[in-house]
């Protein structure tokens, strides 16, 4: 899976997505008071597909935006640029893992509670699911 990550970190150099969030993606978790608006992605199952000659992982990975603004727009912008750089995207992955597809499953907006330091703030939340195989 670190190999998996690498890749999707190394994705986001000099992309329109980086120009939103700048580095602020991070796997599993944003840091306590991370700057809005960001991204977290993170494994939500692994599962082995084994052939006679082959063995592949089939992956699923949530991205959720986060945009503290008062419209849904930056959000949205967001989620029009990481689907540009990840639907069915061409990825090297290190290692001896070669990577197969990134198909998008799912994508759901919605308005969450935050608590920062001054208090509780909505935030547009975009979940958006991928799937992804690779075969080693």
């Amino acid at each position: 899976m670190l190999n998996l990550s690498t890749a999707i970190y190394g994705k986001l150099s000099g992309s329109a997505l980086a120009d939103h969030i700048g580095t602020r993606l991070y796997k599993g978790r944003a840091p306590e008071n991370a700057t809005y608006p960001y991204i977290v992605f993170m494994i939500v199952s692994n599962v082995p597909e084994k052939t006679f000659s082959e063995n592949f992982e089939i992956t699923t990975i949530q991205f959720s935006i986060f945009s503290s603004t008062s419209g849904s727009t930056e959000a949205e912008n967001i989620y029009t640029d990481l689907k540009t750089l990840y639907d069915e995207c061409a990825m090297t992955v290190t290692s001896s893992t070669w990577f197969y597809w990134m198909k998008r499953l799912n994508a759901t907006l919605m308005v969450e509670d935050h608590t920062v330091k001054a208090g509780t703030i909505q935030v547009w939340h975009y979940a958006v699911d991928y799937e992804i195989m690779t075969v080693s």
